[in-house]
C-alpha cells in the first residue's frame, strides 16, 4: 500500500463488504483489526471508519485486486456463516475488480473445501493465472 488514502480505502472496503449480511461479528471484527494492524492503522482511526462511507477506488495492479478479493472471501468465511447476499457481492465486487469470473469461483469452490477457508497463495496466484492462458 502506498497511501494512506489507498490503506483506508481498502479497510472501508472490507468493513462494508463484512456488514453486506446486515451483521458484523466478532471475529470479522477482530479480522478487520488484524488488517489494519498490518497497515499501520490506529485503533481510533480504525474505529472511525465504521463511520465512514465508502467510495470505490479500483486502480490496483492485478496482484493487488487479487489479494483484495481474497482478504474480502476470508472475510466472507470468517463468521463461519456463509450468507446468500455475500455471495453474490463477492462475484459482483471481483466482477467490478475486473477479475476473472471464472477463477473467482474456482478460487471459492477451493476455500469452501479448505480447513478454516485458507488456501496456499501460490495456488490463489496459479489459479488467476491459468486463466490468462
Amino acid at each position: 500500500m502506498n497511501t494512506e488514502e489507498e490503506k483506508r480505502s481498502l479497510l472501508l472496503e472490507m468493513i462494508a463488504f463484512a456488514t453486506i449480511d446486515g451483521h458484523l461479528h466478532k471475529r470479522e471484527v477482530d479480522f478487520l483489526w488484524i488488517v489494519a494492524e498490518e497497515l499501520n492503522i490506529s485503533k481510533e482511526e480504525f474505529k472511525d471508519l465504521f463511520h465512514q462511507e465508502h467510495t470505490v477506488k479500483i486502480n490496483r495492479s492485478e496482484f493487488q485486486r487479487i489479494q483484495q478479493f481474497y482478504r474480502l472471501a476470508l472475510i466472507m468465511h470468517c463468521d463461519g456463516i456463509l450468507h446468500e447476499k455475500e455471495a453474490t457481492a463477492i462475484h459482483q465486487i471481483a466482477l467490478e475488480m475486473g477479475l476473472n469470473p471464472s477463477a473467482v469461483k474456482r478460487v471459492l469452490e477451493l476455500m469452501k473445501k479448505a480447513p478454516n477457508a485458507i488456501i496456499d497463495p501460490n495456488k490463489l496466484l496459479k489459479v488467476f493465472q491459468e486463466q490468462h492462458n
